[in-house]
């Protein structure tokens, strides 16, 4: 009796490892395409990674011009009050495009 059900379930297991086996195979195939991938991924920088970069410059460009008006804002007011000249108003130097 035990042999009998050895023989019925012996059909259902070996499907499953089949299937395993085909799993293993597939996952193995794409392997090095995954790595390739990802390693372009790492090296390369998409359009919207460039369009952030660019966004974090321009707005770190816009507070140091806007800090520097703070200043020379108050020099000025200074230098008016001791009849002074005013220094010349700082101009926006937008960061350079790679």
């Amino acid at each position: 009796m035990r042999i009998f059900a050895l023989l019925l379930l012996a059909p259902l297991t070996s499907g499953c490892v089949v299937a395993q086996v085909a799993e293993t195979a597939v996952d193995v195939a794409t392997l090095p395409v995954k790595v390739v991938s990802s390693g372009v991924d790492a090296v390369t920088t998409s359009q919207s990674e460039a369009d952030e970069k660019r966004g974090r410059e321009m707005r770190k460009a816009e507070e140091a011009h806007g800090k520097a008006l703070r200043k020379w804002e108050k020099e000025c007011v200074e230098a008016l009050k001791d009849d002074r000249e005013c220094a010349p108003k700082p101009e926006f130097i937008p960061p350079e495009e790679d």
